[in-house]
């Protein structure tokens, strides 16, 4: 079974990054690209052009950025988590700063976990662990082939 992954980075470099750091770590997984936090909260919520989607089609970890255009990462995350249907999905926050006060916010929120930009192989690997999450990334042993990456 493939873990699906939700990737909210408006920075095409910071997207690149990431999924090269999941090609390198070999994970086979389905990765959702979206570019702002108003697309985020859809997607989530199956609203707007995401109005298909099921609502009980839940990404099993987000990794999200802070630094959103229309709708900020801070907000993106507490919504989630004050909605019951989404509030146990882990979120790991992308930030290009130590910012205390929003990473001590987001903390406060609920956030799993947190990964300074740029995403490598090396930080995605101190990251996951951490999670606490009763499965496993589904690495793709048998070819090298990069994951799959669908961006909206």
């Amino acid at each position: 079974m493939h873990v699906n992954i939700l990737l909210v980075e408006d920075n095409a470099g910071d997207v690149k990054s990431t999924l090269h750091a999941f090609k390198q770590a070999r994970f086979g997984n389905l990765i959702h690209v979206l570019h702002d936090g108003a697309e985020a909260l859809d997607y989530l919520f199956c609203n707007g052009s995401y109005s298909y989607r099921q609502a009980t089609e839940i990404p099993q970890v987000m990794l999200l950025d802070l630094n959103l255009p229309k709708v900020s990462g801070l907000e993106v995350l507490r919504r989630i988590k004050a909605d019951k249907r989404t509030a146990r999905m882990p979120v790991v926050i992308l930030t290009a700063l130590n910012d205390n006060y929003n990473l001590a916010e987001c903390q406060r929120l609920g956030a799993d976990n947190f990964i300074v930009k740029p995403v490598n192989f090396q930080r995605l690997s101190l990251a996951t662990p951490n999670l606490n999450l009763d499965w496993v990334l589904l690495k793709n042993v048998v070819s090298h082939a990069a994951p799959a990456a669908v961006a909206h």
